[in-house]
């Protein structure tokens, strides 16, 4: 390269400071970070913390200390987790500014410099060679057989070839061969050049995708929405019942202080402070399961919106298949079919050669990926060949050109005079070389064609020997024998068609998106299992079209070709006009946006680049795509568990609050519950929200629904019926019961204890129907649930320490139970549940569906 760069002098060190100075360092700038202050007072406003507050408030005024405290570290704790969650979008920034500077190799004052990369400039000559990252944007001024991987770039599987920039025309976007431009980020894997930056930090390609990330917002999911409306409804009302019950109670009997406790009672029965605790105990442990399972949720509510995912946005260089080629089959000459690798014979010396001849015609220590493939197929099928080559001395390389675009390598074996030839190349240009007739040429560009439909790379191989002495200066010197094809491609995951199929089952469609050419996405699609895959947009096309007509078009394709991320943007927020839930998986910085901008972004772990990683609210730790498939069901489990914990929770409030409401409107009637009950209920309500529900399985036809509607509402119109019909029913047992004892003289102690005991007995019946919504009760207890089991081994143990022992007894204001009036308040607590019960076996699966 000295030859080429000694006649430049590149800008001398004063006016690359001065450049410096003016425009700044060739890195991405650090989005200001929002103040201490602003994140906590974001965190106080929402109205689940508000609430929140508001009950720690109220349990520290009637001296439950220990539940306020739990309060105020919920509190704290999701402080917390926001304050963490505010560093991701720098955190993706940073990940682009290490990747776009690299050291570089410059010519100052006409020597080479090895500067850092953060340190180019616009106008430096950088030189870059085989191995080197590109550190800024540059026109290619010298160029020697440049190949460049684009990949993190476009998706592109297969490096790009590079011509020299004529001086006028404008920089391209990424994507395609012959282009004049280097991108910073990218990887040079063979020949050399230099180049003139005309393109440093945000300004580059790779600063656009930064530019990109900075300017997108991470959205709320629907259930935290949803949450937050369903608290504050709730708050409300439960604010206007109370005060109505304070000023009723106070009007009625005449005492203030028993006023405001039956107000404070209800307000304890009312509120549900449950719901914002099950939400994030659902979703934290959500996490923690899927994180067993090699999937990290980087935010936890992303999971839930994964469970809603209607469409399923794929790359495939990487995702799809492994971004590694390999050899995969061959068709020499006399054969009449092309040959998968594995089924080749070992012993067959016609492709023995094929193979032995392509490996010929690379580099001796190869650095292009499908050099490597050759490589490696030579040493795994045939490995004594491979030590036939190592005995071979190169003698002379004749370099793929933009004229020929085959290369040549002539071999000496020991003292022989003989040199041995090889030459792969594009098929037309092999065939040309090897002087083939028209009719045979058509019948292998025929065989090229059918190779290429299977979505492979395809090579030509030729052969000549020759007398040392009588080496040609062009490759079109040698009297070439045309020896066969060999395919290359970079293989699907094995676990893929199957990941694909259980998607469909799910109603989830998917997309394909990549830099890659359109029959080799055609191809992939086809090996995968993807439906319609004729249905293809490219870029080009993309480009033509308005975000109206993109909308519309979106709806039927299935496979997005050469492509650029500007258009992967686009395609995905496409698909949310449409009032999609989109999950785009990917691992390259190219997807970076995407994955920002879809509802759910699915990062590669392994092969992932730290910008798509942080830019995504899912990594998949092990790259492996069924995994995707286990965050759907997980994503189904979570919002189906929550669902029943919020109906659980709801029927449950209203026999609480009903009983709290009856004795406060009418001088007659005796109060039921005091403060230090629904404290004691609490110790069931809890566990068993937060506990039981999330810990229970999922339905067995989790899978096969369709996606759910993504804007219908998480406590539905049908849902709070239900809730309502479940809580009334136990309203009805413990009015019946209440009233019964109060017609028959039963003291005010006893009829307390049997409507509490009665109370906890359906709450426990309540948990256990409300478990499957599908199973009948017996079904249901032969599921297991860890966490049913203690729990009611601490109901009975609350019931028996509740109405047995003298001193627990006087805190609560009960009396003793005999064993007859438990079972009562025990077959009560069943009866309160058995309608469900029949209606689950009338409705069958489609009861809540």
């Amino acid at each position: 390269m000295g030859e080429l760069n000694s006649k430049y002098r590149g800008l001398s060190q004063a006016e690359a400071e001065a450049k410096l100075k003016k425009d700044g360092y060739n890195e991405l700038p650090t989005s200001k970070r929002r103040s201490l202050f602003k994140i906590i007072w974001g965190v106080l406003s929402e109205p689940m913390f508000i609430l929140l507050v508001s009950c720690a408030v109220l349990y520290l005024i009637l001296g439950n200390m220990e539940d306020a405290l739990v309060l105020v570290g919920s509190v704290i704790l999701v402080m917390a987790i926001d304050i963490v969650q505010e560093h991701k979008t720098d955190n993706a920034l940073e990940a682009l500014k290490n990747l776009s500077s690299p050291r570089a190799l410059v010519i100052r004052d006409g020597e080479q410099k090895r500067i850092p990369g953060r340190e180019v400039v616009v106008g430096d000559l950088i030189i870059l060679a085989e191995g080197d990252r590109v550190p800024a944007d540059a026109f290619i001024i010298e160029n020697e057989q440049l190949n460049v991987d684009e990949s993190l770039l476009t998706g592109e599987s297969v490096p790009v070839r590079k011509r020299v920039w004529d001086g006028k025309e404008n920089a391209p976007q990424p994507g395609g061969d012959d282009l004049p431009c280097v991108y910073s980020g990218t990887l040079v894997v063979s020949g050399r050049c230099i180049a003139q930056v005309y393109a440093t930090g945000a300004k580059t390609e790779l600063g656009k995708i930064g530019k990109s990330l900075e300017g997108l917002q991470e959205e709320k999911t629907k259930l935290s929405r949803d949450t937050n409306k369903l608290v504050k409804n709730f708050a409300l009302l439960g604010l206007v019942i109370c005060l109505i019950v304070v000023i009723a109670f106070y009007f009625t009997r005449k005492d203030l202080i028993q006023a405001f406790l039956s107000g404070i009672t209800l307000a304890m029965s009312i509120l549900p402070e449950e719901f914002p605790v099950i939400l994030t105990v659902f979703l934290a442990l959500g996490a923690l399961r899927l994180s067993k399972k090699n999937v990290l949720a980087r935010r936890a509510q992303a999971i839930e919106n994964l469970g809603a995912t209607t469409v399923l946005c794929t790359d495939k260089t990487g995702t799809i298949t492994y971004n590694k080629m390999t050899l995969q089959k061959i068709w020499e000459l006399d054969n009449p079919h092309s040959i998968s690798l594995k089924d080749i014979e070992r012993d067959n010396k016609k492709d023995q050669d094929l193979l032995f001849f392509s490996m010929l015609a690379c580099m001796k220590d190869p650095f292009d990926p499908m050099e490597r493939a050759i490589h490696k197929a030579v040493k795994d099928v045939v490995p004594s060949l491979y030590g036939n080559y190592e005995a071979l001395q190169l003698v002379k390389e004749y370099p793929l050109t933009d004229s020929c675009r085959a290369m040549t390598n002539v071999w000496k074996e020991g003292n022989s005079d003989n040199l041995i030839v090889a030459m792969k190349g594009s098929p037309e240009t092999v065939l040309d070389l090897c002087k083939m007739d028209s009719i045979s040429k058509e019948s292998e560009m025929q065989k090229v064609s059918q190779m290429a439909e299977e979505g492979l790379r395809v090579l030509g191989v030729g052969m000549a020997r020759v007398d040392q002495g009588n080496l040609p200066e062009e490759q079109s010197g040698f009297d070439f024998q045309y020896i066969g094809l060999i395919g290359l491609a970079d293989p699907i995951r094995e676990n893929v068609p199957a990941a694909v199929k259980e998607c469909y089952r799910a109603g989830i469609r998917i997309i394909m998106i990549t830099g890659d050419y359109v029959g080799t996405a055609i191809a992939i699609g086809k090996q995968i299992g993807l439906k319609n895959v004729e249905n293809v947009i490219t870029g080009a096309e993309l480009d033509a079209m308005d975000n109206e007509e993109l909308k519309e078009k979106v709806k039927k394709v299935t496979i997005f070709a050469r492509v650029v991320p500007a258009h992967k943007l686009r395609i995905v927020q496409a698909l949310k006009a449409n009032n999609e839930v989109v999950a785009m998986t990917g691992d390259g910085v190219n997807d970076a946006p995407a994955l920002k901008a879809a509802n759910i972004g699915i990062a590669m772990g392994q092969r992932g680049t730290d910008v798509a990683r942080e830019a995504s609210a899912i990594v998949i730790t092990d790259d492996d795509f069924s995994s995707i498939v286990s965050g759907v069901r997980m994503g189904r489990r979570i919002y189906d568990n929550i669902r029943k914990s919020f109906t659980y929770v709801f029927s449950l409030h209203v026999p609480i609050s009903g009983m709290s409401i009856i004795p406060a409107l009418f001088t007659e009637f005796p109060l039921i519950f005091y403060p230090v009950h629904i404290a004691l209920l609490e110790l069931i309500i809890d566990p068993a929200c937060s506990i039981v529900f999330e810990m229970e399985k999922e339905e067995e036809d989790i899978m096969d629904r369709p996606p759910r509607d993504p804007n219908a509402p998480l406590f539905g119109k049908k849902m709070v019926i239900l809730g309502m019909l479940q809580g009334l029913a136990v309203l009805v047992v413990l009015a019946l019961i209440y009233f019964w004892n109060l017609n028959n003289g039963v003291t005010p102690t006893k009829n307390r204890a049997m409507v509490f005991t009665t109370m906890v007995f359906s709450n426990l019946m309540l948990i256990t129907t409300n478990r499957s919504w599908e199973k009948n009760l017996i079904k249901i207890l032969k599921t297991p649930n860890p966490a049913m089991l203690y729990l009611i081994l601490g109901v009975f143990f609350i019931v028996i320490l509740a109405t047995n022992v003298p001193a627990v007894i006087n805190i609560f204001h009960l009396s003793k139970l005999n064993l007859v009036e438990l079972i009562v308040c025990l077959l009560a607590g069943n009866i309160s549940v058995l309608w469900f019960e029949i209606y689950k076996a009338v409705k069958g699966k489609k009861a809540l569906s």
